[in-house]
């Protein structure tokens, strides 16, 4: 270890960081179901693009900026998540936690802002969409729950809330 390194050696560079787990974890998993939402439904399935009420050469455009910002909160969380595993400061059992909540939250926002309140896009055109709306929700809904069985997992492993 350097000593021009702050961290290097001191008990605070090896203490985990359970809320910065959960945090950095969160935006990795919201950027994970976003790829997955960007390259199923609007790349492979072309059920729909995250902007549809205009031109397909917008809707394109739309999808473009959708996955450029994925990429980005990808590579940014991959970054801090590396910075934590440096530092001995990841807290695994917040890490995963962050992973589901974040999933679960960008499907829960995507189901019901994007596809209800706002109505850029829905998940499927020309069928009824209610069991797809209802699928689409309860997936996004089981992954925020299991992300919180093992956040509640997570607290009493390590006796205290994230700090």
């Amino acid at each position: 270890m350097s000593t021009s390194d702050p961290l290097a050696g001191t008990p605070a560079a090896r203490r985990p960081e359970p809320r910065r787990s959960l945090l950095v974890c969160a935006v990795i998993g919201a950027a994970v179901m976003a790829a997955v939402d960007e390259i199923v439904f609007h790349q492979l399935l072309h059920w729909h693009h995250f902007y549809d009420r205009s031109t397909s050469g917008v809707a394109l455009v739309s999808d473009g900026l959708l996955h450029t910002a994925e990429l980005l909160a990808l590579v940014a969380g991959f970054f801090l998540y590396a910075d934590l595993r440096r530092r001995r400061a990841l807290a695994p059992g917040h890490a995963w936690s962050g992973a589901f909540l974040g999933a679960g939250a960008f499907q829960v926002f995507d189901g019901i802002v994007d596809h209800k309140v706002l109505r850029v896009h829905q998940v499927r055109y020309g069928v009824d969409v209610t069991p797809y709306d209802w699928a689409w929700n309860l997936a996004g809904l089981a992954l925020l729950v299991t992300g919180g069985v093992l956040l509640s997992r997570a607290r009493r492993a390590g006796g205290r809330r994230p700090s």
